[in-house]
């Protein structure tokens, strides 16, 4: 191929490229559609025709046939032999448990919000959380009042990173006197220290919005509770000694922010005490597919959350421990499932 022929080759992949991200919202709301519809389940189970498809589901013709032809132009299914059979991306769509909470929080998270995401940055505010509470600053008091559906994919996306990596923690950090969970959720990570170590002296750190919601769980009758909002110049953190741990908590926040808590937390830390960052760090990932949902994630950030905050790389997190007084002292790579790292810091005195 000459040079002219593989300049032209190039502009027809780019403009195929960029059809796919001008339709990519209506691509995904059909993907969502096939699968409630129970048509991608269908075909699933074996090759079927579009007439015998409208039978089996019950659905009109119209509807079967204009999902099908999408669904196979975006690669979700084949057509062969006047059947259609699932390529590996439906099975991954229906069956993948990373897929599934990825689009579950995207569809019933993101998606409305998504549509504010100029103004969102324009303005440095979650101007999608508006169309839901148009009082609200940021997400994080009404994660427990949320609809149902979109609760429940927020915790499903949020619990399915770091949890699995939550026994390996706890064996870094321990033995310990006292551990201090800041922005503790709903108790993911008390659960596994106290599975591990019954009389764990634990205190979870949250908004008194999450603490209220969860402070009376059977489960977590041995920890002790302490609200603060962490950007609250006349709210301190209580004493703390041990191992102080942020899983995921601090990529809620600003840059500027994020160096403001930790120096409220360093001033707060007895010597010798050890602050722990848990991130899925963008640059640390293995996988593409990875590093692609960790920067979409941030999007949610913008359009839902605060306006403000994002995932971060290493280099962003360690500027903001050395901007706050402090050093990374360890560095744990690669934990879990999903290529988490465990910055482990002191004063640097």
């Amino acid at each position: 191929m000459n040079k002219r022929s593989a300049h032209k080759q190039e502009i027809i992949n780019a403009l195929n490229e960029a059809q796919r991200i001008a339709f990519a919202p209506l691509t995904f709301q059909a993907a969502a559609a096939m699968i409630d519809l129970g048509i991608l389940k269908e075909i699933d189970n074996e090759p079927v025709s579009s007439s015998d498809l409208t039978v089996k589901t019950g659905l009109t013709n119209y509807t079967v046939k204009t999902l099908l032809e999408l669904a196979e132009t975006a690669g979700i299914i084949r057509y062969q032999d006047n059947l259609y059979s699932i390529t590996p991306i439906g099975q991954a769509l229906l069956y993948d448990e990373m897929t599934r909470v990825n689009f579950n929080f995207t569809k019933d998270v993101c998606y409305k919000g998504a549509a504010r995401l100029t103004d969102s940055f324009k303005n440095g505010k979650p101007e999608g959380l508006k169309e839901l509470y148009p009082e609200a600053k940021t997400i994080y008091p009404y994660i427990s009042k949320l609809p149902e559906k979109m609760r429940k994919s927020w915790y499903e996306f949020d619990h399915y990173y770091s949890d699995n990596c939550f026994d390996i923690i706890y064996k870094i950090i321990s033995p310990v006197e006292k551990i201090f969970d800041i922005g503790a959720n709903t108790g993911k990570f008390e659960r596994v220290c106290l599975k591990h170590n019954p009389d764990q002296d634990i205190t979870m750190l949250d908004l008194a919005e999450n603490i209220n919601f969860i402070k009376n769980n059977p489960e977590l009758q041995k920890c002790k509770f302490y609200s603060i909002d962490v950007l609250d110049e006349k709210q301190g953190f209580p004493k703390l000694s041990g191992a102080v741990f942020m899983s995921q908590f601090l990529d809620c926040f600003s840059e500027e922010q994020i160096v403001f808590i930790l120096k409220k937390i360093a001033k707060a830390a007895e010597p010798g005490t050890k602050i722990y960052i848990l991130e899925p760090f963008i640059d640390k990932q293995k996988f593409s597919g990875a590093k692609y949902s960790l920067v979409h994630t941030s999007l949610y950030f913008t359009c839902m959350a605060n306006g403000c905050s994002k995932m971060y790389t290493q280099e962003d997190m360690e500027n903001a421990v050395l901007k706050a007084g402090l050093k990374v002292d360890c560095v744990y790579d690669a934990l879990g499932a999903h290529d988490y790292t465990l910055l482990e810091c002191i004063a640097d005195e």
